[in-house]
């Protein structure tokens, strides 16, 4: 029997298998940030143990970071003390750190892809959900607690059971409008948000193959948003181009090895997962949801399903919605196109392309918050920044923003944000806030027109 894309990744980093129990697992590359690293160091140091490979740790501020005035001192106390001790324990520890003000800073799922840091093939870990994100390069990438983080910091080692196999297919045509957001909200709306429980899932079919590296780092993203560990798409010619000539990819002759290993890793034709599902690309719409978790999404075009239960009652409840109910015409007040979801230059010439020669709405605030500033300097580049300024959108630095309510972006309560994030759970934006998740496209669109629109009647 063959393998899949996971279990030769996986296998490959096994240091040694425990008779009917966990796996040592070698980590690759440990990606850390200010907000769940101290407490890992500091179990270092109270036990006195050295960190063992500091050369395999990249650290970046991204989560409590302000987005404007980032060459000021921080105001808010919580945010400057963390980010003061991520810089002394870096410093320390001979771990090389993108802080505010430096020209690779910005969202740690963002910056280590552009960077060439991920590449197919590896284990990647880091203190946060949604480092399923660089799985979209053939990674086993996942995100691990406080305490595993110290666990890498000692050994670069994982104990951990393997989990089973999945494997999600996309196949047809995708129609105008709809984006890899549109596709992954559609799969998770269809599928729940604990189908992926216990699982690593694969992407597969002609529709992930046809995306952009960006496009499938969306999918990724989004995985752990179903209940999977992760999701992987397996590398190809794609995934090859991206990588070449970025700064930390291998060059030359170097580079030619491992794109023969890397055309190693995709699943065997006769691989068998233990779970699979199928979907046809024509049935995918523009998506928005409705509720508070990311499998409550529908097309926009459509109405609020019929609850199922007491937990769809208490969403609906908080989001001041009804069963059976259009959003075609509900008011919106605040639009946020950024996040480790949705912060790449793609998303952005994407919004930019409808916004050009627009105004957005006088009752929208819309916030444009670019996922590094390497994606800053693009945006200045190609001329997006001026199309978001005559537009009325304001653009800020890099950092997490209004994805969370961990640093000064809040969305108020009561208020409803049409975000490209990844999360709509209640106060996820902010105390009382709702959040209604769709793609950059859309989110261009409703900030344009101050209310959700069915966007299928605006596309040329």
């Amino acid at each position: 029997m063959g393998k899949t894309l996971f279990d030769k990744v996986w296998d490959s980093h096994v240091v040694e298998s425990i008779p009917n129990g966990p796996d040592i697992l070698y980590i690759d590359k440990h990606l850390i940030h200010e907000v769940t690293s101290p407490q890992a160091f500091a179990e270092l140091e109270t036990r006195n143990i050295p960190l063992l490979r500091p050369e395999q740790i990249l650290a970046t501020a991204d989560h409590n970071v302000p987005t404007v005035n980032q060459h000021l001192p921080i105001k808010d106390l919580l945010s400057r003390q963390q980010l003061q001790q991520l810089t002394e324990n870096c410093k320390k520890h001979n771990i090389t750190l993108y802080d505010l003000g430096h020209k690779y800073q910005g969202i740690v799922h963002v910056m280590a892809p552009e960077l060439g840091v991920t590449q197919p093939g590896m284990t990647m870990v880091c203190g946060d959900s949604h480092t399923s994100t660089h799985g979209a390069f053939g990674t086993i990438a996942f995100g691990i607690g406080t305490s595993q983080v110290a666990q890498v910091f000692a050994s670069q080692c994982l104990i951990l059971n393997k989990p089973k196999s999945l494997r999600v297919n996309v196949n047809g045509k995708l129609a105008k409008g709809v984006t890899p957001k549109d596709v992954i909200l559609y799969i998770i709306s269809h599928l729940g948000t604990n189908s992926g429980t216990g699982y690593f899932c694969e992407y597969a079919g002609n529709v992930f193959r046809e995306m952009s590296m960006e496009g499938r780092m969306t999918v990724c993203n989004m995985s752990i948003e179903m209940g999977a560990r992760g999701g992987m798409i397996a590398p190809d010619e794609t995934t090859f181009s991206y990588i070449k000539d970025r700064e930390f990819a291998p060059k030359g002759e170097a580079f030619e090895k491992k794109i023969a290993y890397w055309k190693t890793l995709p699943s065997d034709a006769d691989a068998v997962f233990d779970q699979e599902y199928h979907f046809n690309a024509e049935d995918i719409a523009p998506m928005i949801t409705y509720g508070t978790n990311p499998g409550m999404g529908m097309k926009i075009n459509g109405t609020v399903p019929l609850n199922k239960g007491e937990s769809d009652k208490k969403a609906l409840a908080y989001m001041g919605f009804e069963e059976g109910q259009s959003l075609i015409g509900q008011p919106i007040n605040y639009v946020f196109i950024g996040s480790c979801t949705n912060s790449r230059i793609e998303d952005f010439r994407m919004a930019a392309s409808y916004i050009k020669g627009k105004q957005k709405a006088p009752n929208v605030n819309a916030l444009i918050v670019p996922g590094s500033q390497q994606v800053v300097k693009q945006i200045e580049q190609e001329g997006l920044r001026e199309v978001f300024e005559m537009a009325g959108f304001e653009i800020r630095q890099p950092g997490c923003s209004a994805c969370l309510a961990m640093n000064d972006d809040k969305i108020p309560s009561g208020e409803y944000c049409v975000s490209t994030s990844n999360r709509n759970f209640e106060g996820r934006q902010g105390q009382g806030s709702k959040t209604l998740l769709s793609s950059p496209l859309v989110a261009a669109a409703i900030a344009v027109e101050g209310k959700i629109i069915d966007i299928t009647k605006f596309l040329n």
